[in-house]
């Protein structure tokens, strides 16, 4: 027998001329208005004409009508955005920065979005170059889960379709998600619009040779195809074929098309960078022209052209009027949806859009059986979501058959199966963003970065995440559990045992969690896996066995809110604060001291329970701050900041900070001890700060 795939399909879209030229006309309408009277009125900031890429843009738009289908795409995308039916007077709206569009002027207006029930939704496009890959990929990745475990088949035939420009093609996010669509076969179109230029940088610094079709020609799993995107009969049939074989489930496609830039990369760009002689060829190859001899007079004659040519000027005069006439946002309103809000759902994207309806949780603690370290208590509330909630995933480097490099979702993949524990290739980027894709089709992804430092890759992703509910103004939101061990363990080095939270803390829109025992890792876990925000999960490495974390398991039904600080210790000589590992060691410091102090665990980081800080040292009249983080910018600045601000006059001491000197964490043990804020010095400075 033949081992030959079978031809794809052709897909059954007659194209429509006559509504590629209406379209491609406003498209062309939007760009001049833009640029001859917006622009130079100040009434639009930052400006990316689309001619040239338009006809081909369009053409492969008007396929996309599958209810499940999405997009997302990059600057230069206007044109599929008309073709989905966004209105003019958004478009244009959203690039003056008024109210409604895209952001209600909270983002530039070309980084659209799109919730779409009536066709394919427009993803939350991001800013940078190639972030827009593999949040696609994870998309795709949701529509074969959707269909094989869920057995929802309104998902049969749907597709997820990335939009870049030939300088994306070079990116991290470009060749991860090009491993994810093609090692598991996900119904993904990589469409390419390759017009030789990245703003000023010339196609062959890109790609060798120039053209990334040819050197993905022998790529595993992937049909390639090529051709001439301002073609009108051609670039049709190519996208019809692309998009026939991935919905036929033949796997992925990656459909170049060269086309032309016809103007600068932005309005700002005078393109000096290109001779006159490669303007004047690029001119040449103008898509409208050929769109205008292949449909006048075949399909319609020269007078029906020039009426659809007026119209659309005047549609788009009108739509610019409508547009101007728009307020800008209250600006009081823009420090909404940076979290999700009661009775303010996102349009699409996470568990609850679902239908989700979260089983009963309680804050109180049911302590069942012997105590538990860490590792089991995250496994035992990974396993128990998972089995109460079949949109649950957990997935990362090495979580399946080992069960994570930490021993945490040990078991968990032969329990529930590959489709929903399983290991990824190597690219954090990747890990992020299939789980940004995953969370707008409504799933709870819950991937694992090995090593704090490891996330470094991701963190394009992780703020795109963290920002995308406040950016859409609450359209989209991407709720996920990152699951991240931190800090050190029996030894010490820059690339293992980092904990930076603040970072996370400093990127909006990201719950931090930080739990330094078994019965709060629990509780915090649950909440985040059944919640409706993006939340960073760290797991303290020393202390996922340590036997001071050990605890009893709470119960199925514990969960704990986030923003609320625990009591580990009552008194009232000194208030000390830390979370992590470093709960531990003041404890032990506190028995040292022989000191009556009050010692607050954080447990979350975003928010953080100030007000139990505050309340504490107006009691205790002093502040202590103590944390594994480097000194300089950690989060302690924060926490003594608002102490000082909040409560000066309550203070009998200083506030006072210890933490790591300023240098990554050393490798040895002598010399990592030396470095941490150990128990004796926490000691000390207790017994110095209840004497002052």
């Amino acid at each position: 027998m033949s081992s030959k795939p079978k031809p794809a399909p052709k897909t059954q879209v007659d194209t429509d001329w006559k509504r590629v030229v209406e379209l491609v006309q406003c498209s062309r309408a939007m760009d001049a208005i833009e640029e001859q009277h917006l622009v130079p009125g100040k009434k639009i900031f930052y400006q990316f004409s689309a001619r040239g890429h338009d006809m081909a843009q369009v053409l492969l738009g008007l396929h996309l009508t599958h209810l499940k289908d999405a997009i997302c795409g990059y600057y230069r995308s206007r044109p599929i955005l008309l073709s989905l039916g966004v209105k003019l007077e958004d478009a244009l709206g959203s690039a003056m920065g008024r109210a409604g569009g895209y952001s209600d002027g909270r983002d530039i207006g070309v980084v659209f979005n799109y919730p779409n029930a009536s066709g394919a939704s427009a993803l939350p496009m991001c800013g940078g170059v190639g972030a827009q890959y593999t949040p696609t990929a994870g998309y795709a990745q949701a529509i074969e889960y959707c269909k094989s475990v869920l057995g929802d088949h309104s998902y049969d035939g749907a597709m997820g379709v990335v939009l870049g420009g030939d300088a994306s093609v070079a990116t991290n996010g470009f060749w991860s998600a090009l491993t994810m669509a093609t090692t598991l076969k996900l119904p993904m179109l990589f469409y390419i619009e390759d017009n030789g230029f990245g703003i000023s940088t010339p196609g062959w610094l890109q790609t060798p040779g120039e053209n990334i079709a040819k050197n993905l020609a022998s790529f595993s799993g992937l049909k390639v195809l090529d051709g001439d995107g301002t073609d009108p009969v051609a670039a049709a049939e190519l996208i019809s074929e692309a998009v026939g074989h991935v919905r036929a489930g033949l796997g992925p496609t990656l459909l170049r098309l060269a086309v032309p830039r016809l103007q600068g990369h932005s309005f700002q760009d005078t393109q000096a960078y290109k001779s006159k002689e490669t303007v004047d060829a690029e001119w040449a190859r103008d898509p409208l022209p050929k769109l205008k001899a292949h449909v006048v007079p075949s399909l319609i004659d020269a007078k029906e052209w020039d009426a659809l040519e007026a119209n659309a000027k005047e549609l788009v005069e009108r739509a610019a009027k409508i547009a101007d006439q728009r307020p800008v946002s209250e600006p009081s309103q823009v420090t909404r949806f940076v979290f999700s809000e009661d009775g303010a759902l996102q349009d699409e994207g996470g568990l609850w859009n679902t239908g989700y309806d979260a089983p009963r949780s309680s804050d109180d603690a049911k302590p069942e059986g012997a105590r538990i370290n860490m590792i089991t208590a995250i496994r035992r509330t990974l396993d128990h979501e998972l089995a109460v909630n079949p949109r649950v995933l957990v997935f990362g480097e090495d979580v399946g058959p080992k069960g994570g490099v930490h021993g945490v979702t040990l078991g968990l993949q032969e329990k529930y199966g590959v489709e929903r524990v399983f290991d990824t290739s190597l690219s954090e980027e990747g890990i992020i963003g299939r789980a940004v894709g995953m969370a707008i089709a409504g799933l709870m992804p819950v991937p694992e970065i090995q090593f704090r430092k490891y996330a470094d890759p991701a963190c394009e992703q992780i703020n795109d995440c963290g920002t995308m509910r406040w950016r859409t103004a609450n359209r989209f939101a991407a709720p996920m559990v990152v699951r991240m061990p931190v800090g050190f363990f029996k030894c010490g080095d820059p690339w293992h045992s980092q904990t930076n939270e603040v970072q996370f803390v400093h990127s909006p829109g990201w719950r931090v969690v930080c739990p330094s025992n078994a019965e709060d890792a629990v509780g915090l876990l649950r909440t985040a896996l059944r919640g409706n925000d993006p939340v960073m999960f760290l797991e303290h490495r020393n202390m996922l066995d340590a036997a001071s974390a050990r605890r009893p398991y709470p119960g199925d039904d514990f969960a704990l809110p986030f923003g609320v600080a625990k009591r580990v210790r009552e008194g009232g000589d000194i208030t000390v604060v830390a979370w992590g590992a470093m709960v531990e060691r003041c404890e032990a410091a506190a028995d040292k001291a022989e000191v009556s102090a009050d010692i607050i665990d954080l447990r979350t980081l975003a928010p953080w329970d100030s007000e139990a800080v505050l309340a504490s040292v107006r009691r205790t009249h002093r502040c202590f701050i103590v944390h594994e983080d480097i000194g300089t910018g950690g989060f302690g600045a924060e926490i003594a900041a608002v102490v000082a601000d909040q409560a000066f006059l309550d203070l009998d001491a200083p506030v006072v900070r210890m933490t790591m000197p300023d240098i990554p964490s050393p490798h040895h043990p002598k010399l990592m001890e030396w470095a941490l804020p150990s128990a004796e010095r926490i000691a000390a400075k207790i017994t110095e700060l209840v004497g002052f």
